[in-house]
């Protein structure tokens, strides 16, 4: 082969490479993601299998969104510090060895346990996936294509849960919603060494920072712990506000350690003087926290209100799903166009018009007429915020901190999303008290609950819309920088460029 047609086919290879890469990562994330909702659909069951009381069966839940959420920035660091593919290698390893695990359980300490350690694998894959994506590609609009993809599986994951759910389950039974996990890791760690760069930092140490990682995680968890107890406890019990109090002096501590005492520290808390940081992370956790209450909302007033079955509700979700995709997959080119600033707030505003249709909701409502109209819009308005907020998130952070941007962004949407499910879920439970206790019949009560969190949602949603409007920068493309720049650098560079 002359040397002429070398150089053309080289791009060409290339490309092939990174799109079968972006292919790896995307199946990954999708894992991961689905397992956040695949199991609700089938907690009846599991519940009947291994003897479960009401109280216990929420850790099933929990213990999954616990160590995802609270090991999410620790993750992260690991992916910068230790080898981005080395890292992802291993905790899909984990995460698909612990899905074996949760589907042979046949006790409740070994399902819970078994949810616990796949949450820190998912907390490990996650962040590692998006730092891969957000260095092995270009950047620009290659860069900005990529992430939608990535997006918009995370979209499908997040969404399709409730309907693979009903399926495995009422063909197979509920281990099959954890053994679907096996072919797809297994692909991953058959390709992965092959496909993934290993992405290993210059520094010539690399420090852990051990009581920084004890720290933030400690003190997310025992938040995210005090805000799942509502479920079971009143806001005012101390079984929640001792949690959530002993998370918060926790997090100061680890302030206190990172900016005073830490050598090389976990979070560089300089990396929130970048402006885009700060407002993309605060976008997201506004956006998860009204995203994650709106799927769980509406999928209790369609099973318990309009009486639809597992299946049935999985179904009525396919549209919505099928809109966050297609957002997702049209953000790198509206990005382009119009800019991060002005489609994160387009779509924000669009998810406001569509919770507050929904909040029209009424016991009778037709699906056709009312729910999926609201859901629509609300589905693609998150579809065209999530990307582009993401994409702003990694603005200008230095390649060595990639992962730690990844894994902040990844816990702002978890934590938003589980103090938005938890004070919503307090706001239906208390509405819908009120009017059964005024004698309105149960439907209806319940109806009128539903529609309070629809519109403390929407509520939400524009404060999202207003923080991108003011605090986003416009830009159509986000720069990259050098794979050793300087966090000063990076600074002056935003500086420059605002």
């Amino acid at each position: 082969m002359t040397p002429a047609a070398v150089a053309r086919r080289l791009p060409t290879e290339a490309s092939k490479r990174l799109r079968l890469l972006l292919v790896l990562i995307c199946l990954a994330q999708f894992m991961v993601v689905l397992d956040v909702s695949i199991v609700n659909v089938a907690l009846p069951s599991i519940r009947t299998s291994l003897h479960f009381s009401t109280t216990g069966l929420q850790w099933v839940v929990s213990a999954y969104t616990l160590t995802f959420g609270g090991f999410l920035m620790l993750g992260g660091r690991a992916s910068d510090l230790l080898g981005r593919r080395r890292v992802f290698m291993g905790g899909i390893a984990l995460f698909v060895l612990t899905s074996l695990a949760c589907a042979l359980a046949r006790s409740r300490g070994l399902m819970i346990g078994a949810r616990t350690l796949q949450g820190f694998g998912a907390a490990i894959v996650s962040p590692a996936s998006l730092a891969i994506i957000a260095t092995a590609f270009a950047e620009g609009r290659e860069r900005n294509r990529a992430l939608g993809v990535w997006g918009a599986i995370g979209g499908i994951g997040a969404s399709a849960g409730v309907l693979l759910g009903g399926l495995l389950t009422q063909a197979l039974g509920w281990p099959s919603i954890f053994l679907l996990n096996l072919p797809v890791g297994a692909v991953v760690l058959l390709l992965g060494p092959a496909l993934i760069p290993s992405g290993r930092t210059t520094t010539t140490t690399r420090n852990f920072d051990a009581l920084g990682a004890v720290l933030v995680t400690g003190g997310l968890m025992l938040i995210v712990y005090g805000i799942v107890s509502t479920g079971t406890r009143g806001w005012g019990s101390g079984g929640v506000l001792w949690p959530i109090a002993g998370g918060i002096a926790t997090l100061l501590a680890f302030v206190a350690v990172e900016s005073r005492f830490a050598a090389a520290p976990l979070m560089p808390l300089r990396l929130f003087r970048l402006r885009q940081l700060r407002a993309a992370n605060l976008v997201v956790f506004l956006l998860g926290s009204a995203t994650f209450a709106m799927w769980f909302t509406l999928s209790l007033y369609l099973q318990q209100v309009r009486h639809f079955d597992a299946l049935a509700t999985g179904f009525a979700f396919l549209p919505m799903t099928v809109g966050i995709v297609v957002a997702s997959m049209l953000v790198p080119q509206l990005v382009w166009r119009a800019g991060v600033r002005t489609v994160v707030a387009a779509g924000m505003l669009m998810a406001v018009l569509g919770l507050v249709l929904l909040h029209w909701v009424g016991p009778d409502s037709n699906y056709f007429a009312t729910v999926l109209p609201g859901g629509m819009l609300a589905a693609v308005g998150m579809g065209l915020a999530v990307v582009p907020s993401t994409i702003a998130a990694v603005a200008g952070v230095p390649s060595a901190e990639s992962g730690l941007a990844s894994g902040l962004i990844n816990t702002s949407r978890l934590i938003g999303g589980a103090l938005g499910l938890a004070v919503l879920s307090t706001l239906v439970d208390a509405r819908t008290s009120a009017k059964l206790a005024a004698g309105v019949a149960p439907a209806q009560a319940a109806t009128d609950g539903y529609q309070i969190a629809f519109l403390a949602g929407a509520a939400l949603c524009l404060a999202g819309a207003l923080c991108a409007a003011t605090l986003l920068r416009n830009g159509r493309t986000i720069p990259a920088p050098a794979a050793v720049q300087p966090l000063d650098e990076a600074l002056a560079a935003e500086r420059v460029a605002a």
